[in-house]
């Protein structure tokens, strides 16, 4: 063995322990059992985080337009002519008039306010969104100019308790020229209903033709702004006022990244909260590690001595207890870290399996947005997760090793 490794072979040798300090061994167990569970806990919730903003932000690019310009006040009457010009910007895949407003629907007993009410174009609206493909009873291009339809979100239709071809009533707000309220009611025919699969769409987006929303608000030729679509969603933001400046005129411009901002600002603020609470975890497991190595400090208090006699410096005795924890530390993550794999990557069909065995429903629809349990296991996630672990269990040994470097061979000795 060379003097250069033994340190290592001494430090591996403690790991395993003698047979009659069980305590000690059961100690370094149960250091890596806890370094392992709260590994493989913490990589499973980010895995479900991630998996919760990787479809929320599919499902919103989905139903939403990348970018829309709005009139700085009232309408845009030259729409076709902007609609043209904002074309031409390379950037722009698609273009599509919108008309949005207050409305509140009524049907049966029933009221209820939808914010995310549109007049669109359906042939030009399918070119900028998906919703088309989430039509999952009528047809979307069954909404006609003058035919007074209606698509809603089946989780709309389910409260309002109407299908297609039942009647519902638009009621709306119109201003007068000296600034009274004139209400206005309007019945519509459900020609389609879709499911988003995302709750906050499916119960408060609403659509009709173009041209029965200019004349529900009485915006006659106008609309409220222009939808887009972009060949880069994530640079939305940029492309969206370099279109804006390229116009004349003033407007007012929004991207997806902003209409949405309090979704991902949310599951930011959960992922780094449940980051800090499941490292917590690690943490006390790793505070193990100390009570592990100060009894193995104790109870090697003569071969201590010996090691000194012989000639060990103190740094060599201090290495030989790092390798100790920081081998039970390695142990721990690395056995967390496959384990958190291999629980994310089967996640979503082990929940699944639960709640077809429990009849449990473990995602509610109504209160997280989803249908079903998320999974997005992400490699970076999986190694600042290791290297976390790992430092921690390392930054637990210095104390009991810098105890040991500092033990005296006579003062060891004395009661041997």
């Amino acid at each position: 063995m060379s003097p250069q490794r033994y340190e290592l072979w001494i430090g591996l040798r403690y790991t395993a322990g003698r047979r009659r300090n069980r305590l000690v061994s059961f100690i370094s167990l149960a250091s890596m059992l806890g370094i392992a569970i709260g590994v493989a806990t913490l990589i499973a919730v980010l895995s479900v985080v991630n998996g919760f903003e990787r479809e929320l932000k599919s499902r919103v690019l989905a139903m939403s337009a990348h970018a829309s310009i709005y009139a700085f006040e009232g309408h845009l009457q030259n729409w076709r002519q902007l609609a043209d010009q904002t074309r031409s910007n390379g950037d722009v895949v698609a273009v599509a008039p919108f008309v949005s407003g207050e409305v509140l629907v009524r049907a049966g007993n029933e009221n209820l306010g939808v914010p995310a009410f549109q007049g669109v174009l359906p042939e030009e609206e399918t070119q900028v969104t998906d919703i088309a493909k989430y039509i999952v009873d009528g047809r979307f291009d069954g909404l006609v100019a003058g035919g007074y339809g209606i698509v809603i979100g089946h989780e709309l239709a389910k409260k309002l308790k109407v299908g297609i071809g039942d009647k519902i009533g638009l009621l709306t707000l119109q201003t007068k020229p000296n600034g009274d309220f004139l209400p206005r009611l309007r019945q519509f025919a459900v020609v389609a209903i879709f499911n988003a699969g995302l709750y906050e769409v499916d119960m408060k987006a609403a659509y009709i033709h173009l041209a029965d929303a200019q004349a529900l608000f009485g915006a006659g030729e106008g609309v409220t702004g222009l939808h887009l679509k972009l060949s880069d969603p994530l640079r939305a933001p940029s492309i969206a006022m370099q279109v804006a400046s390229s116009l004349q005129g003033l407007f007012y411009v929004d991207d997806w990244t902003r209409s949405h901002d309090n979704f991902f600002r949310a599951i930011a603020s959960t992922k780094s909260v449940m980051f800090i609470i499941f490292s917590l975890i690690v943490a006390v497991a790793a505070f193990n590690i100390v009570s592990t190595l100060v009894m193995v400090v104790h109870d090697k208090q003569a071969a201590i001595a010996i090691l000194r006699t012989l000639g060990s410096t103190p740094r060599s005795i201090m290495l030989i207890f790092m390798v100790q924890g920081t081998l039970i530390g390695a142990i721990g993550t690395l056995a967390g870290a496959a384990g958190g794999i291999a629980l994310s990557l089967s996640l979503e069909s082990l929940a699944s399996a639960f709640q077809a065995i429990s009849g449990h429903q473990l995602m509610s629809a109504e209160v997280y947005d989803l249908g079903e349990l998320p999974s997005d296991l992400a490699a970076w996630d999986v190694i600042r997760i290791s290297l976390m672990s790992l430092l921690l269990g390392l930054g637990s040994t210095l104390y009991p090793a810098w105890r040991a470097s500092k033990m005296q061979p006579a003062e060891a000795l004395r009661y041997e």
